[in-house]
């Protein structure tokens, strides 16, 4: 039953791709949209179904499919693991995957590939489920490489325009550099225990006292979190990021949500027991998160393309999340990074709702007024913005405010940075708000004409999102988490120490909430009190020229990276490739050579063939009995 129950959970994705590639364009884009949302809602139910069984039988679910490697010391099979993290993690996947496609359905209709776009969108989501529950890191590495190929494809979606086109490159690429880490750190601990399987390597880990002293073990870890970078967007392999807005709004939604972007800290989460026992890979998974969560919410504070602010605003949260994993505090990362798929994907599905409304306008400098025209988005956008500021008692509040107390308590440093970039976030989201709905409408006079709310398919979703966003944060209280208890036997202790309502934890969060307060402030005071709407014809200068092109730092990557590589390649071509073709060609020119001049013998005269014949003749008679 298990075992048949995981492949309807893994394959209806598939067989949703598979019938939108043979048979979507015939279809018409009202089945496409339904046999494509249907296959990811049957996995959501699938989900359900295993997650109650999981909660009255905390017993892992082990399906073995296949022996896929067998060497004399090293096996590998195709199997899948069933715990109380890939189940959860299946659970927003599936479900926030169901409402985004759902949402597809009225954002993409007017797309004349929408079949493709589905079966796209189906891939994705096959591959992240099969990142998810696969019990060994080979299985887990087909998903991880999977939904780096589907990212490249949605990214690219739209591949007539040619920035789009880079936008892709430059997602799968940088991707790839993470990759090159995850796999020697794949291949380092199938070198130490001969098994990928996670539970052996558990109990080989625990079992080898003398693994501590073992220098490829860090080593190992070390890659596994430039994998994680990659993946999840951290410096310095985080620019791919924003520049994946260039995909339809709903791909944004998908990889910023749900799937793509969380899977580093899934891998490094589900790898805890790596992690444990090199203390000072933690500590730099912590600091670059801390970095990564306040370079990106500074940049975040000046963009003026919607998707973008939403962009680096995932950038720092996934920081901040890393920042709680190398504090080792892996249940509250994980609780972010529910709660922020919830008012994340929100976010994402609303500025899409606005772009719907203003016939692709992105540009929050040209919008404006919209809270009357788009009652519904408004809302939706206000809960969540709400909830990603930190304001009590929406989801964010309760995720966030853990991260930042477990940083407290572990690095006064990393807490202080972690609260500033909390702050900027406050700001540049209700700067977002203001400039998008409040004041008067700034774009052209057909968009005010023309301006409504969007559909019942793109308001469902949107609303759904919004009522977990506020909800959210219930599963993980202070001094009562439902969550950590749920994941207890994963690390096989309640996580780190649970935080109480103590006297400190009361400050830290006033301190957390005053400062969220003190960010929307700013935003309302500078943009609806003083009303300093950014103007296109405006010059910026100073610190807000760096922020606004982001440190320079795809300047400083084509410089010291891309421009030599060119140079090189193009070195290669123009001198050493035409060497190489030169000697190729020219030994094919002479082989012709002498085939033309041995054409020359074939004269037609009998008599010179006779006497070839028989020299030839007396030749092997001579090398066989006079030599």
């Amino acid at each position: 039953m298990e075992k048949n129950l995981a492949l309807v959970l893994l394959l209806a994705p598939f067989c949703g791709f598979l019938f939108n590639v043979f048979f979507g364009k015939k279809a018409g884009k009202t089945i496409v949209g339904a046999i494509g949302t249907l296959s990811i809602l049957i996995s959501f139910f699938a989900t359900t179904y295993f997650f109650a069984l999981i909660q009255s039988n905390a017993k892992p679910i082990q399906i073995d499919l296949f022996q896929w490697i067998s060497l004399e010391k090293f096996n590998v099979n195709f199997s899948f693991l069933l715990d109380q993290l890939s189940i959860l993690w299946l659970l927003f996947v599936t479900g926030i995957g169901t409402l985004i496609h759902l949402y597809s359905i009225s954002y993409m209709h007017d797309d004349e590939n929408m079949h493709k776009f589905f079966a796209y969108l189906n891939l994705f989501v096959f591959f992240m489920i099969t990142l998810v529950i696969g019990s060994n890191l080979l299985v887990m590495f087909i998903g991880w490489e999977g939904v780096g190929l589907c990212s490249y494809l949605l990214i690219g979606f739209w591949y007539k325009n040619q920035e789009y086109n880079d936008a892709a490159k430059k997602a799968f690429i940088m991707n790839r550099i993470g990759d090159l880490g995850l796999l020697i750190g794949i291949f380092i601990l199938g070198y130490l225990f001969n098994t990928l399987d996670y539970a052996t390597l558990k109990s080989g880990i625990l079992s080898n006292s003398n693994i501590l002293s073992n220098p490829l073990l860090p080593i190992a870890a070390l890659c596994l979190f430039i994998g994680a970078c990659g993946k999840s967007a951290q410096i310095p392999l985080y620019t791919w990021l924003p520049d994946a807005m260039a995909g339809p709004t709903p791909v944004s939604a998908l990889i910023h949500a749900a799937t793509m972007v969380t899977a580093g800290i899934f891998m490094v989460t589900r790898m805890n027991f790596v992690f444990d026992l090199v203390p000072y890979v933690q500590d730099i998974m912590a600091i670059v998160g801390t970095i990564t969560a306040i370079v990106a919410a500074s940049i975040g504070l000046v963009q003026n393309d919607i998707k973008k602010v939403l962009a680096y605003s995932t950038v720092s949260q996934l920081g901040l999340m890393f920042l709680a994993l190398g504090l080792g505090a892996y249940e509250v990362a994980v609780f972010h990074v529910i709660t922020h798929a919830f008012f994340k994907a929100c976010l994402f599905l609303g500025s899409g709702s606005v772009i719907h409304a203003l016939h692709g306008e992105q540009d929050m400098r040209k919008m404006g007024g919209l809270k009357k025209a788009m009652p519904i988005t408004f809302w939706t956008m206000m809960i969540s913005t709400l909830a990603i500021a930190g304001i009590f008692p929406f989801a964010g509040f309760w995720s966030k405010d853990e991260i930042l107390m477990t940083a407290f308590h572990g690095n006064m440093i990393l807490w202080i940075i972690g609260s500033i970039a909390s702050i900027m976030t406050a700001f540049y989201m209700f700067r977002l708000m203001y400039l998008t709905f409040f004041k008067e409408f700034r774009g052209t006079e057909y968009q005010k004409n023309h301006l409504h709310e969007s559909p019942s398919l793109i308001t469902i979703p949107l609303i759904i999102l919004a009522f977990l966003a506020a909800i959210g944060g219930l599963i993980s209280l202070p001094g009562n988490s439902w969550l950590n208890h749920y994941l207890a036997p994963l690390f096989g202790k309640v996580g780190h120490a649970e935080h109480h309502l103590d006297g400190t934890a009361y400050i830290l969060m006033a301190i957390a909430t005053v400062g969220a307060l003190v960010g929307i402030g700013i935003a309302y005071s500078k943009y609806i009190k003083q009303n300093q709407i950014p103007s296109e014809d405006s010059e910026i200068t100073g610190v807000a020229k760096v922020l606004y092109n982001k440190y320079y730092v795809d300047e400083i990557y084509d410089s010291i990276i891309v421009n030599p590589l060119y140079k090189v390649s193009h070195f290669f071509r123009k001198y050493v490739e035409t060497a190489v073709s030169g000697f190729v060609f020219g030994l094919g020119k002479i082989t012709n050579e002498i085939g033309n001049q041995g054409k020359l013998v074939q004269n037609g005269s009998i008599g010179l063939y006779l006497f070839a014949f028989v020299l030839g003749v007396t030749s092997i008679l001579i090398y066989l009995f006079l030599v």
